[in-house]
C-alpha cells in the first residue's frame, strides 16, 4: 500500500532541496502511471491520462479522443501510409498549383480519433479539435516490466524540472559575483560549485599568474548561462572588465545606489586596469568614493585580484580632458584631437613620457582602450632639448665630483686660458 506521508516528505524534500515545484513532481508520477499502465493495459495509439489525488492516494485513468472529420484525417485503407506526396502525382490529380507540395491528412486511428458524428451523439455542441474524455478502469496491479518503465519515467522527469528550474535560478544571477568552492582543475579549467551547479572558469578567463586549489573558496563573474545537450554551462570569469565593476558595487555604496556611475573600464587581468568614473551628484567625489578613506576600498579590490593595480579616472563628456585624464598618473602638457580619424596626439613632458606611455606601452594601451580614441604621445622638441642638455650638465658634474673624491681637481677651463 502506498505510504502518503513518506510520499509527502519526499515531496517536501525535493521542493526544498532541488526547487522543484510540487506541480511538477506531481505531474512526473502521473506520466509514469500513465507509461505503466499503458505498458500492461494500453493499446497503440491510446492518448491516457492519470490523475493521482494525494490525499486518498487513488488514481484515476482516462482515454482521450480528438474529435475529427473528412477534412482533418482520412479513412484507413490497407497499405495507405503517411507521406507526401510528390508534385507530380498531385499534379495529376489536379488538387494544387505546381511547386508546392500538399501533406496527407492522418489516418483515423479509433483509438486515438472519434468521429464528428459520433462525438455529437455525446455532446451536441461539440468541435472538430475538441478533445473529449473516456475513463478507463483503475488498475492497481502492475508487471515488473511497467514498474521499471514507471521509474525510469519519475527519474527522466524529475532531471528535466530540476534543469529547467536550476536554468531559471541562474539566469537571474547572470551579470553577478557568486561565491563558490573549486571542485577541481582540470586541463587548465577549473570548475566551481555553486551549490545547485557546477560553474567552469575558461583558462582565458582566469587572471594571470593565479593558482587555483581545490576546497578553497572562490569568488567569479557569471557572464553567460546557456543550456546545452550535455547540461546547463554556467560561464565564470575573473578576467572580466564588468567583475571589477560588480567589486566595486559591492564595496562601494555610491555606486551600488547609482549616484557614482562607472562609465568605462579598461583592463589587463592580472597586471592594470582603469576605471572612468563619474557622479550624478556634484557634492561627492567619484573617486574618492571609489578609493575610499585611506585607500579602504580600492585596497579590498586589488587584494581579491592579487595585487592588481587600479587607476580610477575622473569620466568628462568634454574628450579632451576625458584622454588627459585617462593617461593618468601622467600628466600631458598639449592635446590635439583628429575627430576625422579619431585619434589623439598628445604631448607629454620628456620626465613623464615613460610614465604616459608605461611599461611595454601598458598605460597608453590601457587608455585607447578606455576612451576609444588612437592615442599618439610625443614629447615637444624645445623641452627634449632642454631636458638632454640638463642631463649631459648633470652627468658632467657627477664625473667631476668623482674626479676631485679620488684626489684630481675639478676642471672649469683656467689651465687653457693660462696657456693661451
Amino acid at each position: 500500500m502506498l505510504d502518503l506521508k513518506a510520499l509527502r516528505a519526499g515531496l517536501d524534500q525535493l521542493e526544498e532541496e532541488k526547487h522543484i515545484p510540487r506541480e511538477k513532481i506531481l505531474g512526473a508520477i502521473e506520466d509514469a502511471l500513465v507509461a505503466a499502465y499503458k505498458k500492461d493495459y494500453g493499446k497503440k495509439g491510446q492518448i491516457i491520462r492519470a490523475k493521482f489525488d494525494l490525499d486518498s492516494g487513488k488514481t484515476e485513468f482516462a482515454q482521450i479522443k480528438i474529435v475529427v472529420n473528412e477534412n482533418s484525417v482520412r479513412p484507413t485503407e490497407e497499405g495507405d501510409e503517411e507521406e507526401k506526396v510528390s508534385e507530380s502525382e498531385e499534379n495529376k490529380k489536379g488538387n494544387f498549383e505546381e511547386g508546392e507540395e500538399k501533406e496527407i491528412l492522418p489516418r483515423f486511428n479509433e483509438e486515438h480519433h472519434i468521429w464528428l458524428e459520433d462525438a455529437q451523439k455525446i455532446k451536441k455542441d461539440v468541435e472538430v479539435g475538441e478533445e473529449l474524455i473516456f475513463p478507463l478502469e483503475t488498475k492497481d496491479d502492475y508487471g515488473r516490466i511497467a514498474a521499471q518503465t514507471a521509474k525510469q519515467v519519475i527519474i527522466q522527469r524529475i532531471r528535466e524540472a530540476e534543469k529547467e528550474t536550476t536554468l531559471d535560478e541562474y539566469k537571474e544571477k547572470e551579470g553577478e559575483i557568486l561565491n563558490g568552492i573549486v571542485q577541481k582543475v582540470d586541463r587548465g579549467n577549473v570548475f566551481v560549485d555553486l551549490g545547485r551547479a557546477v560553474g567552469i572558469i575558461m583558462r582565458e578567463d582566469q587572471i594571470m599568474g593565479e593558482f587555483y586549489r581545490p576546497g578553497e573558496r572562490i569568488r567569479a563573474y557569471l557572464y553567460q548561462v546557456e543550456e546545452t545537450p550535455r547540461g546547463i554551462n554556467l560561464r565564470l570569469s575573473r578576467s572580466h572588465p564588468q567583475f571589477i565593476a560588480k567589486l566595486f558595487e559591492t564595496e562601494a555604496p555610491e555606486i551600488s545606489s547609482g549616484v557614482v556611475e562607472i562609465k568605462a573600464i579598461a583592463r589587463e587581468a592580472g597586471a592594470r586596469s582603469k576605471i572612468a568614473v563619474f557622479s550624478h551628484n556634484a557634492s561627492i567625489d567619484p573617486v574618492g568614493s571609489c578609493v575610499g578613506q585611506k585607500g579602504s576600498r580600492v585596497s579590498t579590490i586589488i587584494n581579491e585580484l592579487g595585487g592588481e593595480k587600479i587607476d580610477i579616472i575622473e569620466w568628462s563628456d568634454n574628450e579632451e580632458i576625458f584622454i588627459g585624464n585617462s593617461l593618468s598618473p601622467a600628466k600631458s602638457v598639449k592635446i590635439e584631437l583628429d575627430h576625422e580619424n579619431h585619434e589623439a596626439k598628445i604631448e607629454v613632458a620628456p620626465d613623464q613620457f615613460s610614465l604616459a606611455v608605461g611599461k611595454g606601452g601598458q598605460n597608453a594601451r590601457l587608455a585607447a582602450k578606455l576612451t576609444s580614441w588612437k592615442i599618439d604621445i610625443s614629447t615637444p622638441e624645445g623641452l627634449e632639448i632642454e631636458n638632454e642638455k640638463k642631463e649631459n650638465e648633470k652627468n658632467l658634474l657627477k664625473e667631476d665630483i668623482e674626479d676631485f673624491a679620488n684626489g684630481g681637481s675639478v676642471d672649469d677651463g683656467s689651465e687653457e686660458q693660462t696657456k693661451e
